[in-house]
């Protein structure tokens, strides 16, 4: 393929081209083109989009056995990131989390898993049967903010285990904060092991230079992507990108024909063809763009009383230094001199100023800055932040709470597999009588998502403290019962 090829958007255009056939439709979806629709929703969304809300049809591919425009979009898709195969995903990346473990290892394999998993990376554990070892990323103490993983922990973990089979990693972070991909990733290769990575907030690395190195680039086997969490894919619609050589593509096939939907939104798909599209022809001028109104913002929120928006320069810890690099499209910004917890900090700019951010943690806000942002957007968020910091900087105390939460180590004691302890009878405990007892459920404060608690670990003094602080700050806890004070364990 050509550069010039990646101006093509073929599934779109056949969608188009069938919609504006006026075919009579004597099959799903049952409301004919928008004509059997809500008249409210017709109403609020124009008629349009239900023409191309389709099903598997000659003129428009089979995603479940692509040898048409899908075939072809997604080719363009894996001319465009660098990979042997693409292939889209509408379970977002979840769904490709579950296909890239299922396809890589089987029941009662060895795999090395970077702690600051996403909980669909446990869920992938439980249905595939693996046996995970976990490492940790590093943290950092001033910001109170986890990190990722070293070279040094991830050699020491490959060096410790060389029975493992792949390792998985997350890379970015929540944060923004990546590996050292481009040395992690050739290491693990030399002992054996096929390397997945979930780039879920990384689709835009591959299209500017002043971006991290994104997995495939740095020779990723599997990576997986969520295109509408960075860039223009719409909800759920992700991509899985493949290297051939360590990976089975036929079984990659397969497994993704077992977990994705056989009745596909191709409005979702024709958002990948799209976006694939528009970040292989402009996507270094728009990312030009949103770099230069982050960079802006965080120059300006520096300048703020009471915030700081990091960036390498301005952290002290070594443990930086040693990281891969960080995505400057996110700013994180640490809200702690102004006394208030970054929850607190988030609901004030939703509900006083219509604003509203990525994520919150105890100590931090986040912000995603992309190609749809606008400078007046960026100008709305700096003057809230000013309003908020001349209200509250110096004028309160610390929450006492936030004095006592820690970002916790993660340290675990497993005493089964998530499949053992997932499947196993459980029973429904108090959060103090859980202590010493093995954790059933996957217990994560959400987001980010990454679990506090893994099925199959014993669960620990300092699990239960940080569950009860975050409660008490105004967290989603994700795995206990509603009212955050009961938790699934293994019966005895």
């Amino acid at each position: 393929m050509t550069g010039e090829d990646q101006f093509k958007t073929p599934l779109f255009d056949a969608m188009v081209a069938l919609a504006e056939s006026k075919k009579i439709s004597f099959h799903t979806p049952g409301h004919k083109s928008g004509k059997g629709i809500s008249t409210r929703f017709r109403k609020f969304v124009g008629p349009k989009i239900f023409s191309i809300d389709l099903t598997t049809l000659d003129e428009v591919d089979s995603l479940q056995k692509p040898k048409g425009v899908i075939k072809e979009a997604q080719e363009l898709a894996a001319c465009a990131y660098g990979a042997d195969r693409s292939f889209f995903l509408l379970n977002g990346t979840t769904g490709g989390i579950h296909a890239m473990l299922l396809a890589a290892s089987q029941p009662g394999d060895t795999i090395l898993v970077a702690r600051n998993a996403h909980k669909s990376v446990l869920a992938g554990l439980i249905f595939s049967g693996a046996h995970p070892i976990f490492f940790n990323p590093a943290v950092e103490e001033t910001l109170k903010m986890p990190l990722n993983v070293t070279l040094e922990r991830t050699r020491d973990a490959i060096d410790a285990h060389p029975e493992a089979k792949l390792i998985f990693l997350t890379n970015p972070n929540y944060y923004g904060i990546c590996a050292d991909l481009s040395q992690i990733i050739p290491y693990a290769h030399s002992k054996g092991m096929a390397v997945l990575v979930d780039e879920a907030h990384g689709p835009h690395f591959k299209f500017h230079p002043d971006l991290p190195t994104s997995a495939m680039e740095a020779g990723a086997d599997l990576c997986v992507q969520s295109t509408h969490k960075i860039i223009g894919g719409m909800t759920q619609a992700s991509m899985l990108h493949a290297k051939s050589g360590r990976i089975d593509m036929a079984t990659l096939s397969r497994v993704l024909r077992l977990v994705q939907s056989t009745s596909p939104s191709y409005i979702l798909m024709a958002s990948l063809d799209l976006a694939r599209m528009q970040m292989a022809t402009e996507g270094k001028k728009l990312l030009d763009k949103a770099m230069r109104l982050s960079t802006e913002a965080r120059a300006k929120i520096n300048r703020i009383p009471g915030l700081l928006c990091f960036n390498h320069q301005m952290v002290s810890n070594p443990l930086f230094s040693r990281m891969g690099d960080f995505d400057p499209t996110k700013l994180t910004i640490t809200v702690q001199g102004l006394g208030l917890s970054g929850y607190q900090v988030s609901q004030v700019l939703n509900t006083r100023y219509h604003i509203q951010i990525e994520m919150a943690d105890p100590f931090n806000i986040l912000i995603i800055v992309s190609i749809g942002d606008s400078q007046e957007d960026i100008n709305r968020l700096v003057n809230a932040l000013r309003a908020i910091s001349k209200e509250y900087y110096g004028g309160t105390s610390p929450q006492p709470l936030l004095a006592n939460v820690e970002v916790p180590s993660l340290v675990s004691i497993v005493r089964m597999t998530p499949r053992e302890a997932f499947f196993a009878e459980r029973q429904y405990v108090s959060l103090v009588a859980a202590m010493g007892q093995i954790s059933s459920e996957i217990v994560t404060v959400y987001p980010p998502g990454i679990p506090l608690l893994v099925p199959g670990e014993e669960v620990t003094q300092e699990a239960v403290s940080y569950l009860q602080n975050m409660d008490k700050l105004g967290a989603t806890v994700d795995g206990l019962t509603p009212e955050n004070n009961m938790i699934a364990v293994v019966k005895r």
